[in-house]
């Protein structure tokens, strides 16, 4: 094992105090912190707002060595690394959008050993020149952090295949290390339903992980779900419940990028003080979008899912879905934007009605969503003939430029296995069935119909079956009527 013994406790909430002024932990931050400290792997569940960075951040500056933290955006990582610099912390990061300078810079603090965070992507993690350095002998790693895992149930299957070559990693850094050396891993998201949780421990490989999960249940927080009859209504519907909260900072979540683009230009001729943000933008296009709605400069944003994660305000009101999202996981982490203040928000949700007939987009979205699943799928499939039974990601994606979906795809039914997170072999099985992404999206069609309390049908679907039990918010749409 490494010879390092954990800081005294004492020790530990003084270094919390001084670097973020609280006076002590939250339940189960302080429990949380103490796995981390003794290097065992974890998976924990906290609603947003429920101070998840500062249980692997004050781990990782109280140890030695460097702490490596998986994070899905770009976005993401910069808040939380522009945060730590302000108090003068050791963190970087490392993304393809960044300098070559900085870029060279990070690199040689790693090779230096001067960092105690580093934040990447996990396809960054794998890039060549960052794993060359991180299988270095003498570079000390504590742990591995997945920030916001659920990504890796969300988009591991086919938007970001690399997050499916994550468990190979342990592995693969340790044979390179001194013998007797140990790094954690742990994962952390806010939203992750049983079948969600069985996925992210297979994956990531973990070992014997201690288990923290909180309910998501927040009873300041008013969900809503109404039925619009046209394209014109809702938009119409929107603009009502804008006007009625002038000024108050808030979000509204749109399906696409050409979405939130579309609908923000014409907020804009209704003279609204808005702007549009999504994947697409560049940084500093990003940076100053945030930066405007932070200070209040302008009062709410037209967002793509790629807005929100890891953004710390706390007074946002509302947060509207003018499209209702794919899965219940995206739903519950955008909502959970609003009131982290404790006080009053609301969260509304338009849908068409349910025959279509008036309105088919909602309809259209969902099935153009099913199609391609399934078509991503059966493509897959075909494309294990052709593949070399076992193989290298970078050589077999020059051959066929599409493999790196598919591999991910054979990883999710059970029909390929990562050696190391480059190399593949695939097993000669029946496929299990990928169900996952096509009974989310059913979920979140019963979601929006249902007649019971919102809050109820929430905790149920992400396991807290006992605390559903008899359970009536009181506050939601369903509840008062």
């Amino acid at each position: 094992m490494n010879q390092h013994q954990p800081p005294a406790w004492k020790d530990v909430r003084a270094a919390f105090q001084k670097i973020w002024g609280y006076d002590d932990f939250r339940p189960p931050q302080g429990e949380i912190i103490s796995c981390l400290l003794a290097e065992k792997d974890a998976l924990i569940i906290m609603p947003t707002g429920g101070g998840k960075s500062i249980c692997f951040q004050l781990p990782a500056l109280l140890q030695t060595g460097l702490t490596l933290v998986v994070s899905p955006l770009v976005a993401l990582m910069e808040n939380q690394v522009q945060e730590l610099r302000q108090r003068n912390l050791s963190a970087a990061l490392l993304h393809s959008e960044l300098p070559s300078s900085q870029r060279r810079a990070v690199l040689q603090a790693l090779e230096r050993q001067q960092l105690r965070l580093l934040y990447l992507s996990p396809e960054t993690l794998l890039s060549a020149p960052v794993w060359e350095r991180l299988c270095q002998p003498q570079l000390k790693i504590n742990g591995l952090i997945l920030d916001e895992a659920h990504c890796l149930v969300q988009w591991g299957d086919t938007f970001r295949p690399a997050y499916r070559r994550l468990g190979a990693v342990r592995p693969a850094l340790l044979k390179f290390k001194p013998q007797g050396t140990h790094i954690s891993v742990a994962a952390f998201t806010a939203t992750a339903d049983p079948l969600a949780q069985k996925t992210i421990k297979e994956v990531l490989r973990l070992e014997q992980p201690a288990f923290f999960r909180v309910n998501p249940y927040r009873s300041n927080l008013n969900p809503s779900v109404r039925i619009v009859w046209t394209p014109r209504g809702r938009k119409q519907h929107l603009l009502k419940f804008i006007q009625e909260r002038k000024q108050e900072p808030g979000l509204v979540y749109v399906r696409t990028r050409r979405d939130s683009e579309n609908l923000a230009e014409w907020l804009r001729e209704k003279g609204y003080s808005t702007t549009s943000y999504h994947a697409g933008l560049g940084a500093e296009e990003r940076r100053a979008v945030e930066a405007s709605w932070l200070s209040g400069k302008i009062p709410f944003v037209v967002c793509t899912c790629a807005f929100g994660m890891g953004i710390n305000k706390p007074d946002v009101r509302w947060v509207i879905h003018f499209h209702a999202p794919h899965l219940l996981s995206e739903y519950v982490q955008e909502i959970g934007r609003a009131g982290r203040d404790g006080k009053p928000a609301q969260a509304l949700m338009l849908i068409s009605e349910p025959t279509g007939w008036l309105d088919p987009e909602d309809k259209q979205r969902q099935r153009f969503f099913e199609d391609r699943m399934r078509k991503q799928q059966l493509d897959a499939q075909q494309l294990m003939k052709k593949l070399p039974k076992k193989g290298e990601v970078n050589a077999v994606a020059k051959q066929f430029p599409d493999s790196a979906v598919a591999l991910s795809l054979l990883h999710s039914s059970g029909q390929l296995n990562w050696l190391n997170p480059f190399e593949y072999i695939i097993e000669e099985s029946r496929p299990k069935q990928l169900t996952t992404q096509l009974n989310a999206a059913k979920q979140m069609n019963q979601y929006l119909t249902t007649k019971q309390c919102r809050w109820q049908f929430l905790l149920n679907a992400f396991g807290f079956d006992k605390e559903a039990a008899n359970w009536r918010c009181g506050h939601c749409d369903n509840c008062r009527k």
